[in-house]
């Protein structure tokens, strides 16, 4: 199985996130792809992810911090699962000197969401 990190809201709209993994062959109707690179060297602030999605690493390696403090490195391979589309959010920074590349897919909010908490 693939590792995953599952940023949430929690009740009082604190960032928070949970480490598991993403089931092969387990089927989850997307909407919509798209792909994006950062430079290296890149820090963005505070913010909600802007819709439910996830975001597949190619190339790179960050630092995400939640809103309470924790943090968790994502590498190549790293499945992000963002569901945390409203309170404070969280906040990223590059680690490295390779861009990072990476895939958002998109997918209806009432989709069976392929997590599996450790």
């Amino acid at each position: 199985m693939i590792r995953a990190y599952k940023l949430y809201t929690d009740a009082e709209g604190h960032s928070r996130f949970s480490v598991g993994k993403v089931a092969e062959r387990t089927l989850t109707k997307a909407t919509q792809i798209q792909f994006k690179e950062t430079p290296a060297g890149t820090f963005y602030d505070w913010h909600p992810a802007p819709t439910t999605q996830y975001v597949l690493t190619l190339e790179g390696t960050l630092e995400f911090t939640t809103s309470t403090g924790e943090s968790f490195t994502l590498t190549v391979g790293d499945v992000l699962i963002a569901t945390d589309t409203t309170g404070r959010g969280h906040k990223w920074q590059m680690l490295g000197d390779n861009p990072w590349h990476r895939a958002y897919v998109l997918f209806e909010n009432e989709s069976d969401i392929n997590f599996i908490p450790d």
